[in-house]
């Protein structure tokens, strides 16, 4: 394509987003220090050496191209609207950059467009009075935040007493500061957003795991979130890019607080650390959308779709300089595996050096297989010894039978431990085809917020079919249907005066769009044999333990037949 796009600054991010402009024979120029990433990877000689801070240089970049945008947002943007007065395309807006810079302003902005953000208090010069009336007014602890040019925890201080009001002075002096409410939240999410001249869509939201305030892990979906949440995460990103001007890419970082209510923490106005895992895990990468938004090119909706789950890992610098090269080395021999490196050199302790990409059927795959390579990081930034055992995160922990070390493929939920051994036999079933499954204890009516959860991330967590056993009003099946697109398998249990009718008829009698195949009161034998007929429908091992499971069967009958033939009926036997 005839097109020349104008970027401020090279690094990681202007390098990825010059990846994908070359595959569409788009030229960028990039303006940043000569030895910049982006660069590397672009052999031409129209780049701009100089500062994405300076005017004039600024200026000179903006000469033959069709376009400008940032890569990184701490730029003039005095000379960009200037440009902007003069007819120079520029995505996104630099009004738009220019608020974002702030993040106190980016706060109020939000505020006026009723954008759910967390309190937040202008801290106009930086004196004790003034952090001990926060105090007085979030209580304590509360966040202390630079306004401009912070990052990766870099210019952030969390003040836990009013005998850290000193220190938080002394580490931010000099910086124009404001201060948030300390906002407790179970997670944090990010979204990317894309917003064209007519449109504004959003790739799914995110987990961003972090360490030492610096973004680590990435989970895509995130982990442990009901699809209700996840939505609205979406919903609140797209409605919070939208109050801003200009086309291109949005990272928009945000809190899942205890009461599932979502918070916006930051937006950054540009492909964002969480969103790379767009490159292998979605069709259309946030650089190509960031180029196709910027250059009204299209962008069909379900390109942001995942292929499948994908968890992206961070690669830091460590005490060695060339400590991120050998966690790169060690990931070519890992599988399902996409390494990126920076070239930016040698490396130092926490600097973004490059990170890896594994994508794989299902999360619980993905984290098995880049567990290693967690291990790898934590030893070179000290976290871990290198002797340290290998552990699985935490949502990886399941109830799996004995002998397998395959990821669960049935979840198997009970209303409460009385209806365990009514499961028993449909555990042995399990056990037997070696399906991995994993068993929890869960009320439709006790605990429905973790239900919910449960239910909803079970298909990015490898399951693929649900077994619920419940007696009495019986409705955790159906409420498990409701919150999954999954098969799900309700076990009527004899629980009260009716004889487990009533369990039967909650179960068998859902309302249309809604469905619960349904066995026998008490019979999880078949619950969990029509779990294996639906995985053998395309697990060939599987599919073949049902048929044998089902001649045992007709052989079974047959050789009682023919016994009961020749002994007659007074003579035979039974149990």
């Amino acid at each position: 394509m005839d097109k020349t796009v104008g970027v401020l600054g090279g690094g990681q991010l202007g390098r990825m987003f010059a990846e994908a402009a070359n595959r569409l024979n788009v030229t960028v120029k990039i303006l940043d220090k000569e030895d910049a990433p982006a660069k590397k990877i672009l052999n031409h000689p129209s780049h701009i050496s100089g500062s994405f801070k300076n005017s004039a240089s600024i200026r000179e970049l903006s000469k033959g191209c069709d376009v400008l945008t940032i890569e990184i947002e701490h730029v003039d943007t005095t000379v960009l609207k200037e440009l902007s007065s003069q007819g120079v395309a520029i995505e996104p807006y630099p009004e738009t950059i220019s608020i974002i810079q702030d993040k106190y302003l980016q706060k109020e902005h939000l505020k006026k467009y009723e954008v759910a953000v967390a309190q937040s208090m202008k801290i106009p010069t930086g004196s004790s009075k003034e952090l001990e009336m926060v105090g007085e007014a979030f209580g304590y602890p509360f966040m202390l935040k630079s306004r401009r040019e912070a990052y990766d925890g870099r210019g952030n201080f969390p003040v836990k007493s009013d005998k850290q009001i000193s220190e938080a002075i002394e580490a931010l002096k000099d910086r124009e500061l404001y201060a948030e409410k300390w906002a407790k939240f179970r997670a944090e999410l990010a979204v990317m957003v894309v917003q064209t001249k007519d449109s504004t869509l959003a790739y799914p939201a995110v987990e961003t795991v972090h360490e030492n305030s610096i973004c680590k892990l990435v989970y895509a979906p995130a982990r442990n979130v009901s699809s209700a949440i996840l939505k609205k995460a979406q919903d609140l990103a797209k409605k919070a890019v939208a109050s801003f001007k200009g086309k291109g890419v949005f990272g928009v970082e945000m809190f899942l607080l205890e009461d599932d209510t979502l918070l916006i923490n930051e937006i950054a106005p540009r492909p964002h650390n969480s969103g790379h895992y767009t490159i292998e895990a979605c069709p259309v990468s946030q650089y190509d959308a960031h180029l196709r938004a910027i250059l009204d090119l299209p962008i069909p909706e379900s390109s942001l779709q995942l292929r499948e789950p994908a968890i992206m890992l961070n690669i830091l610098g460590g005490s060695d300089p060339k400590a991120h090269l050998k966690i790169a080395e060690k990931a070519l021999s890992v599988p399902r595996t996409s390494i990126h490196l920076y070239a930016k050199g040698d490396g130092s302790k926490g600097r973004k050096m490059g990170h890896v990409t594994v994508t794989a059927p299902t999360t619980r795959e993905a984290e098995a297989i880049i567990q290693p390579l967690i291990d790898a990081v934590d030893v070179i930034s000290g976290s871990k010894s290198s002797s340290s055992t290998s552990q699985p995160p935490p949502a990886a922990a399941a109830s799996q039978p004995a002998g397998t070390s395959k990821s669960p493929q049935v979840a198997v939920l009970m209303g409460s431990d009385s209806d365990l051994p009514v499961l028993h036999a449909g555990f042995a079933i399990l056990e037997k085809f070696n399906i991995p499954y994993e068993h929890r204890i869960t009320s439709a009516h006790r605990t429905p917020r973790w239900k919910a959860d449960y239910v909803s991330s079970a298909k990015a967590r490898g399951i693929k079919v649900i077994i619920a056993a419940a007696g009495g009003a019986a409705h955790l099946p159906g409420m498990a249907a409701a919150y999954t697109p999954l098969p799900v398998i309700g076990v009527p249990v004899k629980a009260s005066n009716l004889g487990g009718e009533d369990s039967l008829l909650s179960i068998v009698q859902m309302p249309r769009g809604v469905p619960v195949a349904t066995v026998a009161i008490g019979n999880s034998t078949n619950a969990a044999l029509l779990a294996a007929r639906i995985i053998g429908v395309d697990d060939e091992r599987v599919g073949k333990l049902v048929e044998e499971y089902a001649a045992a069967a007709e052989e079974e009958v047959m050789a009682k037949d023919a016994k009961l033939h020749a002994e007659g009926w007074k003579a035979y036997k039974w149990p």
